[in-house]
């Protein structure tokens, strides 16, 4: 299981050799605030209101003492706006209070901020702070499942058997490259078997198309990919 884990972890290395964080950011805080508003919509939705939220609130105190009715209106189109508000301004209020306005880099400190879980945190620990860590989204979990890793749905349960079989150092490159191929090939609904670079390793081949002129159809491109939540 960890040398069959480890070589698709590797072929995935080869296959999307510049995977990464899609969020787009410049520190610590900036990405905070987008991977909570990244929650049940796309990253290039996020991508497109995070520039004037974070133009107007440059810092986690200008956004705890924001208007929550202005907060809403730049982030409206993210849906779920009005609790994703009191997230963010909550989450910054926190770090104004106990962290004199800086991101923490721990992950004991970081889920105790509103808005804040495991997922959110280790995305934040691993790309803006260099500390491996796995990140459980929703292509994670049906990857994981699907590459036999894990029979688990609990997001805690799934990071810890899926980090018991990848080396801790790659953790964080193997979740962004799960989550590519997630969105880019191995769909939750007819995944493209058949152009999949894993399929030889991958007990779950034949969920979707196998025949490979079929399955590149299915294939999506870096802008169709992005705008996937």
């Amino acid at each position: 299981m960890v040398r069959r884990a480890r070589r698709i972890n590797r072929i995935l290395a080869e296959t999307y050799p510049d995977a990464h964080c899609e969020l787009d950011f410049t520190d610590a805080f900036q990405l905070l605030v987008a991977t909570i508003l990244s929650a049940q919509t796309t990253d290039k939705r996020v991508n497109l209101v995070t520039p004037a939220l974070f133009a107007k609130y440059p810092t986690a105190a200008d956004l705890a003492a924001a208007n929550p009715e202005d907060v809403e209106s730049i982030i409206q189109s993210t849906g779920f706006f009005r609790a994703k508000t009191k997230s963010i301004m909550g989450m910054a209020q926190a770090l104004v209070e106990r962290y004199s306005g800086e991101v923490p880099g721990k992950l004991k400190d970081l889920v105790t901020l509103p808005g804040v879980g495991r997922k959110t945190a280790n995305v934040v620990l691993g790309n803006a702070f260099g500390v491996p860590g796995i990140t459980v989204d929703t292509h994670f979990q049906r990857l994981s499942r699907r590459f036999g890793w894990t029979t688990e749905t609990d997001p805690v349960k799934i990071e810890h058997e899926v980090g018991a079989l990848i080396e801790k150092r790659e953790w964080t490159d193997m979740s962004q490259r799960l989550i590519w191929h997630g969105r880019r090939r191995c769909h939750a609904r007819r995944p493209a078997c058949g152009a999949c670079p894993v399929a030889p390793l991958c007990p779950s081949f034949g969920e979707g198309p196998t025949d490979a002129k079929t399955a590149s159809k299915l294939v999506r491109s870096a802008a169709e990919a992005l705008d996937t939540q």
